[in-house]
């Protein structure tokens, strides 16, 4: 399974959430396959996707999920320690690790290599950090939800891009209509 087949299987589990998507590919996957007001599309900002998710947890009470790929954890890994010592019960981290910077060309990561973004996550403090293979995420994404815990999810995947259309929306209709759902 590549991202894109994840993406797909969480789409029904995606629907009823705020998610924080990811920039380049997996942003364009998921306006593709279900665009919905309740999702942020990042069109920049590499990295930020789990501190954005964190901040908007911690301002409100609804379940937020951020869609993360490894390159971008790597890119901020601030964030990790961050999300340990700021505990929000409605968040969830995907980090959807498939050993590359897919949307830059599939250049492989350290986290495809001997880095491993469960252990470290573990390390910085993070308390429910589980591991899975690309076909449980699923699974393991509702079973997080349900626990109204904070919870890491490394899901392990195939490295590979489908072809997608850039996002046309304009980046501020972006953000208001995921602020008119978060207020709703």
């Amino acid at each position: 399974m590549i991202r894109s087949d994840i993406l797909k299987e969480i789409l029904p589990i995606l629907r009823d959430q705020l998610v924080i998507c990811n920039i380049g590919l997996p942003s364009q996957e998921l306006h593709m396959m279900d665009d919905q007001p309740t999702n942020f599309y990042m069109l920049g900002t590499m990295g930020l996707s789990s501190s954005i998710g964190l901040g908007v947890a911690l301002a409100q009470d609804k379940t937020v999920i951020s869609i993360d790929g490894d390159g971008s954890v790597l890119t901020n890994f601030g964030t990790l320690p961050t999300i340990a010592n700021n505990v929000a019960n409605n968040f969830i981290l995907l980090i959807i690790d498939n050993g590359s910077y897919g949307s830059t060309g599939d250049q492989p990561t350290y986290a495809g290599k001997k880095t491993s973004l469960t252990a470290v996550a573990k390390a910085c403090g993070c308390q429910n950090v589980v591991e899975c293979k690309a076909e449980d995420t699923a699974k393991v994404l509702q079973a997080a939800i349900d626990s109204k815990q904070m919870t890491i999810i490394v899901a392990k995947c195939e490295s590979g891009n489908i072809k997608v259309p850039v996002i046309t929306k304009d980046p501020v209709v972006i953000r208001d209509r995921f602020m008119n759902a978060v207020r709703a």
